[in-house]
């Protein structure tokens, strides 16, 4: 019987093929499907959007703080239905030690290398929530967005090589022949970066600020530069401004600043007073300021008023020369004691007079009569002929019947008999009279110029003021009398 073993498979040839065979293909697979992730080990798959994948392949790696954790298993475009926006979704195979992703995190791609070799960089934020498998991060969490080389690149264009070109030959020019110049300065830099450095140590220290200065400094920049155009104008104008100034420098501007001071100190000393006077010029310009929208109104006939005023003024010189002999003679007058008593009398008079004026002056001033009396009174002898002239008068028939107005009655008319005239009218005889018309006289009601104006009320006796208000309108009258 034959030994088996371990001697009598090493001694095969057939077996050790076979293993080393196996072992080689077991090898090959390993390392084939190594940027893939081990077989059998657990894994953490989440994807990630972003505004451009860049470049960004199935295999690149998943790094956290430069720490390769996966690699990227697949990179598809996705389009907005809503937006038609194209962007990218990688889906991303990580380590197990990672899980959760905290949301909050946000990822970047970021150049491996010049030769345009990616990767993927996931920034962990301090968030307790993660993302669970299968999760996809937003694509608001695909920020800062990168700097691509190629956009570096393009940075120095035509004019750019020219000019570093330009610059090169400018500095070459400045350098050469001027070795011993510059040893000279740089051994005067010494105590210059000697005390340069604790200034250096203050602007790299986290306290200072000067990345957040940096950044709000290029968003600053951003904010104007739509208005670039309109700034450089700006400062064309200034300059033109202080161009201006410039001229009047000297001795103008000195001067005014120079005296500013005892000004302001003369102005702190009588600052009471003027505030007195200030306010009563604002009052007086408050008083003032009808009258000036009124010389909106009447600045021509103020104008027409002074020009014809100039000419008067001119001729005053005479008047003036006898303005003095008439204000003595009309001293002399007012204290004579028979004037001071006339004028005592005239005031008595007047006095005396008032009440009635008063009471009469609305029959001319609002119902126009004393104008209509003067009219008919100047119209009774208008008409005429070569010998002279004649009365004018209208007359007036009366109805018949008893008891009428024009013959000896018993009663008044139509209060007995039967009222009735000629033709038989029993409304035609009845009396109307008015001795005493409302006149629109204080204390007379209604307010009213009856006088001309009564109705006739028919079937009635009426003997003084009609019934009802006639009104103030009467013959003649001008709008204005009837406000």
């Amino acid at each position: 019987m034959r030994r088996g073993g371990v001697g009598a498979i090493a001694s095969s040839p057939v077996m050790v093929g076979a293993v080393t065979t196996l072992i080689v293909i077991l090898a090959v697979f390993l390392a084939y499907n190594a940027n893939n992730g081990l077989p059998f080990v657990p894994s953490y798959r989440i994807s990630a959007q972003v505004p451009n994948a860049g470049t960004l392949v199935a295999g690149n790696d998943v790094r956290i703080a430069g720490v390769r954790v996966g690699f990227v298993e697949d990179v598809v475009p996705v389009q907005d239905p809503k937006t038609g926006r194209v962007t990218a979704t990688a889906d991303l195979k990580l380590d197990k030690s990672v899980d959760p992703i905290p949301k909050g995190s946000t990822v970047i791609v970021r150049a491996q290398s010049s030769l345009g070799l990616k990767y993927l960089e996931i920034d962990r934020s301090h968030n307790p929530n993660g993302y669970p498998e299968g999760s996809t991060l937003p694509l608001s969490a695909a920020h800062p967005r990168p700097v691509e080389f190629d956009q570096v690149l393009s940075t120095f264009n035509g004019r750019t090589r020219s000019a570093i070109r330009q610059n090169l030959v400018q500095f070459g020019a400045v350098l050469a022949g001027r070795g011993p110049q510059i040893n000279a300065a740089l051994g005067q830099l010494r105590p210059l970066l000697r005390r340069l450095q604790p200034v250096a140590r203050n602007l790299a220290s986290s306290k200072t600020g000067l990345a957040r200065f940096f950044r709000e400094a290029g968003h600053a920049a951003a904010e104007v530069a739509p208005v670039a155009q309109t700034q450089a104008h700006m400062f064309i104008s200034l300059d033109t401004t202080f161009g201006a100034l410039a001229s009047v420098a000297r001795p103008f501007i000195q001067d005014t600043i120079s005296q500013t001071p005892p000004t302001f100190d003369t102005l702190i000393r009588t600052s009471p007073r003027i505030s007195t006077f200030l306010r009563h010029n604002a009052a007086l310009f408050a008083d003032l300021r009808p009258g000036v929208h009124a010389l909106n109104r009447t600045a021509p006939e103020i104008a027409s008023a002074l020009e014809t005023g100039t000419p008067v003024l001119r001729q005053s010189k005479s008047l003036n020369r006898q303005v003095g002999r008439t204000a003595v003679a009309l001293g002399r007058f007012a204290t004579n004691p028979d004037v001071v008593g006339g004028f005592t009398r005239s005031t008595q008079t007047l006095n005396h007079l008032t009440p009635t004026l008063r009471f009469v002056t609305p029959a001319q001033s609002v119902c126009n009569y004393a104008t209509l009396l003067a009219r008919n009174a100047a119209s009774l002898f208008s008409i005429g002929d070569g010998i002279g002239t004649g009365q004018r008068f209208l007359v007036m028939s009366s109805p018949g019947g008893p008891n009428n107005e024009t013959a000896p009655a018993s009663a008044p008319a139509s209060e007995a008999g039967n009222g009735t005239n000629g033709a038989g009218d029993p409304e035609a005889n009845f009396l109307h009279s008015n001795p005493y018309p409302n006149t629109a006289s204080p204390g007379q009601h209604p307010r009213e110029c009856e006088a001309g104006n009564e109705h006739y009320v028919k079937g009635q006796v009426v003997i003084g003021n009609s019934p009802g208000n006639d009104g103030i309108k009467t013959e003649d009258q001008i709008p204005e009398q009837l406000k």
